[in-house]
């Protein structure tokens, strides 16, 4: 007998996705913008990307208040940025302690529930859609549950701890929307690389119960996020040398699209988000400096929310990350406005 205890079947995304429909309206902007995305990954835009918003999506009234302020800095932007904000719905845990995200405890405070949490994450996505005309990005921490938001993302982050997994892999295969290989935690580029590849290409597998066949992603690519050595402690992988060694790596593969994302936080600040602005800039000097780089880095992941820094569950600041410390409001907003000067 299995040590689990089940407790319900929980609604499909057909089921959900009826609940809770888009509108024709909605869908016209998540194509609009997954085509200006596409554009961007295949160098027929070169705007920079920027995937910027809280480490997880912990308070949605304050999450769309933070989106909010993103459309406003947006318009003025739009000419060198393109924003794709943040709403990270589950949370990986690296020791599986700790809140895993709305997905789990739509209610930090509360004990989890899955079902409400589903509903919760599709509700969040639509009404940033809804409200501020961002279609937006998520972790794809389970797999079999992208189809319930598939209709709403404009991209998929694989995190450093799924990265090597076989059904991250292959469903990322079949993802109609940029896909986002996370380097893992002990820095082997290969890991990700082979990722990378195994998105790229079809496969058959099995998915929600069904065999399926996918046709290949060529929109998946890599994400530095830093690393972890043998003593546990975190180095970076965003420096000139590091761009410039991709790059070859790249090269020497078949890829379509060869393109990379800088994780500003995580190992490579340390988990000191402060840091984020510097790592920017010395990632467009070397673009400047480099036509190889400028071509590999289309843009930023940056962790950011109203109040800098983090506070526990039970901390009662309202704006302020619950998981990893973020960049606070103000800071971001003039950090996007000097990556506009800056491009």
């Amino acid at each position: 007998m299995m040590n689990m205890e089940f407790e319900r079947k929980l609604t499909i995304p057909k089921e959900t996705k009826e609940m809770y429909p888009v509108t024709p309206e909605m869908e016209q902007i998540v194509e609009e913008r997954a085509e200006i995305i596409r554009n961007i990954f295949t160098g027929k835009d070169d705007r920079l990307l920027l995937i910027i918003g809280p480490c997880s999506a912990d308070n949605p009234d304050a999450v769309l208040d933070y989106i909010s302020r993103l459309r406003e800095v947006q318009e003025k932007v739009k000419d060198e940025i393109f924003i794709i904000p943040r709403i990270y719905t589950n949370k990986p845990r690296t020791t599986g302690a700790g809140y895993k995200g709305l997905l789990h405890q739509p209610d930090p405070h509360a004990k989890p529930d899955m079902f409400k949490g589903i509903i919760a994450t599709r509700e969040l996505h639509m009404r940033a859609l809804k409200e501020t005309g961002f279609s937006c990005a998520d972790e794809m921490l389970y797999p079999e549950n992208h189809r319930y938001l598939d209709d709403l993302l404009a991209y998929v982050a694989v995190g450093a701890r799924s990265v090597e997994n076989q059904q991250h892999r292959l469903v990322s295969s079949g993802l109609p929307v940029p896909v986002g290989m996370k380097n893992p935690t002990a820095g082997d580029l290969s890991v990700m690389m082979n990722a990378i590849t195994a998105a790229q290409h079809g496969h058959t597998f099995i998915y929600r119960g069904w065999e399926v066949h996918s046709a290949g992603n060529p929109l998946a690519h890599a994400i530095l996020r830093g690393y972890m050595n043998k003593h546990g402690q975190s180095l970076p992988n965003y420096h000139y040398e590091d761009l410039a060694h991709l790059a070859a790596l790249y090269a020497e593969g078949q890829f379509e699209n060869p393109a990379a994302i800088i994780d500003t936080n995580h190992a490579n600040s340390g988990k000191n988000p402060l840091e984020q602005p510097r790592i920017c800039k010395e990632v467009l000097a070397a673009r400047r400096y480099n036509p190889e780089i400028k071509k590999l880095v289309k843009g930023f992941m940056i962790e950011s929310y109203i109040e800098d820094g983090a506070q526990k569950i039970d901390g009662g600041c309202y704006g302020k990350s619950i998981t990893d410390p973020c960049l606070g409001w103000d800071k971001s907003e003039r950090l996007i406005l000097e990556i506009a000067e800056l491009m």
